[in-house]
């Protein structure tokens, strides 16, 4: 393991040692990567392994937050599951407050590109290695090329839920003369460019690397699978949707645990267990980018207190079992800090980014918007049970009532998928659906999260739909003259 980190750290020295000059400023010295790698077949094992070592932190010197701490502020600060705490940034106590201007430092998307351009680097010269490496297959080179599209895919995504329309960029910067100016892409262009990547990786992807740990770690068809449905729910293609999902669930597997002491250790704190289908797993090498926004005092973030009465209610019906088995694992209602990233030990890190509770609650949100709403609350039922869910959180729901199965379906997420960076935009992907018929669902969560003093301001801006995304940061800006600010924040 320790050889594999420290390849990975010598491939993004050698991808990222360069002066910065642009907005997808990711380039080594020129002729490098060419010249010196790109062999043999463990130099594409290395790359693909720097790819991964990305996902969990920047370079050594690069002084930036990580892509794990991006991707939950990202789905979580403009959500309502969690407030500033004493130590939230002024940018961070901002977003809070929906007043988010181009000069917001949480807004720069550098950790995704950073990836992206890692994937692309192995897309653009894995090829060659086959003209020189004779022992290199092309069924090995198809399986490393299905795990680079697909991280590749997954970073483009969180980018168009998060600004939208972005720079669509397929081949590396690794030179001065790669370096060029870019305009927007639109989001439609960008959800089809990665579905077309989606479903060539599954023709090359491995359903098993022959181990747990790596099965959990690294892109299988199954986690190829969970991406596609989760861009198609996005994208409202129910049928597909429900497609991808059932070759997760039907694969056997992967399953749910049942509500027991072990299961937060199991799921979260060892890793790697049954429920997980694509984990960023590394619990030995790199510190938690989350450690310092959730444990470390002064916290920059709480849970929001409405937890406790809205989402992890009290049983009144028996009054033996007080918590359903997700809160006690997720927060501690004492002091509202959350524990779900182990924020006692520095060195915890398992972030999870699909479990079969998701693919699970996919496709019964898909299953709802196809008129199968008793099938989608089977499915809603099966966690429940499996969780432990008190029935002070049951609900009663028609069949017929999509918006309704809808609503207990954001709850049971809410529950389930709590401080995983999911909640903005689980919200989000409902509230636009049927040209935002569920803007509601939007509006309600300001009085949750909103200083009161600015409540009616921030009504007044999420009613313009532009507002839902990010602003492109103004050093993007600055670096790119083909770039042009999100619509809202031109005002």
């Amino acid at each position: 393991m320790k050889k594999i980190i420290y390849s990975a750290a010598v491939v993004m020295v050698l991808i990222m040692s360069s002066s910065c000059k642009k907005w997808l400023d990711t380039q080594p010295r020129d002729g490098i990567t060419r010249q010196g790698f790109w062999k043999t077949k463990e130099d594409i094992q290395a790359a693909v392994a720097g790819c991964y070592a990305s996902l969990l932190a920047p370079p050594p010197g690069v002084n930036e937050r990580s892509l794990i701490e991006n991707i939950f502020v990202f789905g979580e600060i403009r959500a309502d599951m969690i407030d500033p705490g004493p130590g939230a940034l002024n940018d961070e106590t901002d977003i809070f407050n929906v007043n988010i201007t181009q000069s917001n430092s949480l807004s720069r998307w550098n950790a995704f590109y950073r990836t992206i351009n890692f994937c692309n680097t192995v897309i653009d010269n894995a090829p060659s290695v086959r003209e020189i490496d004779p022992t290199l297959s092309v069924e090995q080179l198809n399986a490393y090329l299905s795990e680079v599209l697909t991280l590749r895919s997954l970073m483009y995504f969180y980018l168009v839920k998060s600004y939208r329309d972005v720079p669509l960029k397929l081949t590396a910067t690794t030179k001065d003369t790669d370096l060029q100016d870019l305009p927007k892409t639109s989001a439609a262009a960008i959800l089809t460019q990665i579905v077309n990547d989606l479903k060539k990786a599954e023709a090359g992807a491995v359903t098993t690397f022959g181990n747990t740990v790596t099965d959990k770690g690294r892109v299988t068809k199954f986690t190829v699978n969970s991406v596609l449905a989760d861009v198609y729910l996005w994208m409202d293609n129910y049928e597909g949707c429900i497609q991808e999902c059932n070759k997760v669930i039907n694969s056997q597997r992967f399953a749910l645990q049942s509500a027991a002491s072990s299961w937060y250790f199991n799921v979260f704190f060892n890793g790697s267990s049954i429920e997980t289908v694509f984990e960023f797993n590394n619990k030995s090498s790199v510190s938690s980018p989350l450690f310092n926004a959730l444990g470390r005092s002064p916290k920059r973030f709480l849970a929001s207190s409405y937890l406790g009465s809205d989402v992890f209610i009290p049983d009144d019906v028996d009054p033996t079992r007080f918590y359903d088995i997700r809160e006690e694992a997720f927060y501690r209602g004492s002091d509202l800090a959350v524990v779900k990233w182990g924020t006692d030990a520095v060195t915890f890190i398992n972030w999870q980014v699909y479990r079969i509770s998701d693919l699970m609650l996919m496709k019964a949100e898909a299953l709802a918007e196809t008129s199968r709403g008793a099938e989608a609350l089977a499915l809603i039922e099966e966690i429940r049970l499996k969780r432990g869910a008190v029935v002070a959180t049951s609900q009663t729901v028609d069949p017929g009532d999509k918006d309704a199965i809808s609503d207990y379906i954001l709850a049971e997420r809410a529950r389930e998928f709590a401080f995983e960076g999911k909640r903005w935009y689980d919200l989000l992907r409902i509230a636009k659906r049927d040209n935002y018929k569920r803007l509601d669902l939007l509006l309600n969560i300001v009085a949750q999260t909103v200083n009161p003093a600015l409540q009616q301001s921030a009504i007044t801006k999420f009613r313009d739909v532009n507002s839902h995304y990010f602003p492109i940061h103004e050093a993007e800006l600055f670096a790119d003259p083909q770039l042009v600010q999100n619509p809202f924040y031109t005002k």
